[in-house]
C-alpha cells in the first residue's frame, strides 16, 4: 500500500480549484457535492485557510508553479492528470450516503478505478445507506445488549455477514434491524482457529482463512508467514510472531475472544 486512504470532511470549508474547462469542472462539482466552498483565487484560498487544492490548468508550467506555491503555504495539492505532482489523489466514489466506497489506483488509471466502481454499483443494494443510518441510531441499544466491545463487534459481524439477518448485500436491511436487536444471537465464547498456509501469497488464502483474519482479535504467526498475509488481519488485532506457531512452518493461530 503506497497511499493512506482517508475521508476528509470539507463541508462548509474553503477548497481551492484552479483552472478552467473540462479538467477543472469535475473537481468543482466534486467539492460542491461534498459540501465544500469552491475558491478560485489562489491568494483568497490561502488567506481563508483552505487545506486542499485542485490544480487543473491547461498550461503545464502554470500547474507546476501553482503546486509549488500552494505546498509552500501548507496546502495538500492535487494536480489533475499529473500524479508526479500530487500529494493526494481522488478516488472513484460509490455513494450510498453515509456509506462511501472509494476505489483508487494512486493515479495509475482513473479508467480502471471507474470500472471497478461501476461493478460494485451493481452489486451493492441502493438502500445500504439506510442500514448504516439505522445502525447508528441503534448504537446505544446495541451497547446495552452487548456491553463488551468484542461481543458487539462479533455480533455485528455475524449479522452483517453473508446470509445474516442484516446481510450487507441484501436489500431491506434497515427494516430488519429492530427485529434483530429484539432477539440478537448471543456472541460465542472465545474461539481459537489454527491453520497452515499453502502459500505466502495473500491471494491464495481460502475464503474461510481470509474471513478469520479479518475478524481476529489476535493473530499468532511463525516467522515464515509473510507480512502481506498478516496485512489481511484487522488493523487493531494483536499480533505475535513466535517460532512454529502452528504445527508446521507457515502456521497461523487466529483467536476470536469475547472479552
Amino acid at each position: 500500500m503506497q497511499q493512506l486512504p482517508l475521508f476528509h470532511t470539507i463541508a462548509g470549508q474553503p477548497v481551492l480549484v484552479l483552472g478552467e474547462g473540462d479538467m477543472a469542472e469535475p473537481k468543482r462539482r466534486l467539492v460542491e457535492r461534498a459540501g465544500g466552498r469552491v475558491i478560485t483565487d489562489i491568494q483568497q484560498g490561502i488567506d481563508e485557510g483552505a487545506r486542499l487544492a485542485f490544480v487543473a490548468h491547461d498550461d503545464a508550467a502554470m500547474c507546476e508553479s501553482d503546486a509549488i506555491r500552494l505546498r509552500g503555504a501548507g496546502l495538500l495539492v492535487n494536480v489533475v492528470d499529473r500524479p508526479d505532482l500530487c500529494e493526494f489523489t481522488t478516488p472513484s466514489v460509490l455513494d450510498r450516503d453515509p456509506v462511501l466506497v472509494a476505489v483508487g489506483t494512486g493515479g495509475a488509471s482513473a479508467g480502471l478505478a471507474k470500472q471497478l466502481r461501476l461493478r460494485l454499483e451493481r452489486m451493492l443494494p441502493a438502500d445500504l445507506g439506510q442500514l448504516a443510518n439505522k445502525l447508528s441510531t441503534a448504537r446505544e441499544l446495541l451497547r446495552a445488549r452487548f456491553p463488551a466491545m468484542a461481543d458487539r463487534r462479533r455480533a455485528l459481524d455475524a449479522a452483517l455477514d453473508e446470509g445474516g439477518p442484516l446481510d450487507v448485500m441484501a436489500s431491506g436491511g434497515a427494516g430488519r434491524v429492530e427485529g434483530w436487536l429484539a432477539n440478537p444471537e448471543a456472541a460465542d465464547g472465545d474461539a481459537v482457529h489454527e491453520f497452515t498456509l499453502t502459500s505466502q501469497d495473500p491471494e491464495d488464502l481460502t475464503i474461510r482463512q481470509a474471513r478469520l483474519l479479518g475478524c481476529a482479535d489476535a493473530v499468532i504467526a511463525d516467522p515464515a508467514v509473510s507480512p502481506a498475509i498478516l496485512d489481511r488481519a484487522r488493523a487493531d488485532a494483536a499480533r505475535l510472531v513466535l517460532p512454529y506457531a502452528g504445527e508446521q512452518p507457515g502456521g497461523l493461530v487466529v483467536i476470536l475472544r469475547s472479552a
